[in-house]
């Protein structure tokens, strides 16, 4: 927890200056992702996307998305591929398509509006400790989650998942599980028809409910309408199986949660889950609030966590990217410690051991 709360107290400084340090191994393990301020992320409006008829997420933006490490081929990709019996002839399910443009996208889904930029490239790293929890750990189910409201998860979860699905091997799925508000599809631009909410209450088949996102690959399970008795439906044995039958149909699942500062819902969709990533907000969080969330989970389950909004200082050597509404640069975890102010978004992926 120091790492932790050392971070959100300088969230609470004035600014310094950073030492600009760049991980140049290419080890992901133990990087820093710092996004400054720039509009409140909880301050949703409608995305109303661009006329049809302007480019789409084309073949070009998904071969560009792609320059990140591939999955590693060990025991645990080749179960995530078994395709034996029941299993095999789910996984060759036919799901209704939409096409996602990139004018009508949330802007700051960078892995389908700017998939060459540098900033992309931070998501790519967090792609690759997934894949390496997925090879190591045998964890394929991710939830991500929030201390609070509009700390930038969904965006979070849509760009990882982009990117897991143009991955070489991989067949990946994202869940809309904040069915107080989901939000994915209107963040994609597209439109469905149903979702989880009509999967749960058995309105709907499973598979009726998943779209496939062209160009990319990916699918996803929409929210569908939004509903009060979330916790009633989660908890329930449906959605137990819907997991089951999903771990059968995909290497990698993601799992938008709600807040789990707010709700119960986030806790019972860990519980299920393998692990989870956790999205703090600088200037915002509190030392207690997030002890007293770390408590309550299952700490063999903390993945890591994602600190949003904290501060840096102008650098020739920064390149900014935005979880919703940021930008962002890369540094060794190491030098967040002593070298970086307050007040903006950061995001700090940690070891397991670092949030113990």
């Amino acid at each position: 927890m120091g790492r932790i709360y050392d971070a959100l107290k300088r969230a609470e400084s004035a600014q310094r200056t950073p030492k600009p340090s760049v991980n140049r191994n290419g080890n992901p393990d133990n990087v820093a992702y710092f996004v400054p301020k720039h509009v409140h992320p909880w301050e949703r409006r409608p995305f109303t996307g661009m006329p049809a008829g302007i480019d789409s997420a084309s073949t070009a933006h998904t071969e560009e998305a792609t320059g990140g490490p591939a999955l590693p081929g060990g025991p645990a990709s080749r179960d995530a591929g078994a395709t034996l019996g029941a299993v095999g002839s789910a996984r060759a399910a036919e799901f209704s398509s939409r096409e996602v443009l990139v004018a009508r996208v949330e802007p700051h889904l960078l892995a389908i509006t700017e998939p060459r930029s540098p900033e992309c490239e931070q998501y790519r790293s967090l792609r690759t400790r997934l894949l390496q929890a997925g090879e190591r750990q045998r964890m394929r189910a991710f939830v991500i989650t929030s201390a609070g409201i509009g700390e930038g998860k969904t965006l979070t979860a849509l760009n990882l998942a982009w990117l897991l699905a143009q991955t070489d091997g991989v067949k990946a799925l994202v869940i809309d599980a904040d069915l107080r508000q989901p939000c994915a599809a209107d963040y994609l631009g597209i439109q469905t028809d149903c979702g989880l909410s009509e999967v749960l209450t058995g309105e709907t088949k499973l598979l009726e409910a998943i779209v496939r996102l062209r160009p990319s690959g990916l699918h996803l399970l929409p929210g569908g309408a939004a509903r009060e008795d979330v916790a009633e439906l989660l908890s329930g044995p449906r959605f137990g199986h819907l997991l089951d039958d999903a771990r059968k149909m995909f290497d990698y699942i993601i799992i938008d949660a709600p807040p789990l500062g707010v709700f119960t819902d986030a806790n019972l969709l860990i519980n299920r889950a393998d692990a989870a990533l956790l999205v703090l907000r600088a200037a915002k969080t509190r030392y207690s609030v997030v002890d007293r969330l770390l408590e309550q989970l299952p700490r063999e389950r903390m993945l890591g966590v994602v600190l949003n909004r904290a501060e840096i200082g102008p650098d020739e050597t920064a390149y900014y990217y935005q979880p919703r509404h940021q930008r962002v640069m890369a540094v060794p975890l190491e030098e967040t410690e002593d070298d970086h102010g307050a007040a903006n978004p950061e995001m700090i992926y940690l070891e397991e051991d670092m949030v113990s």
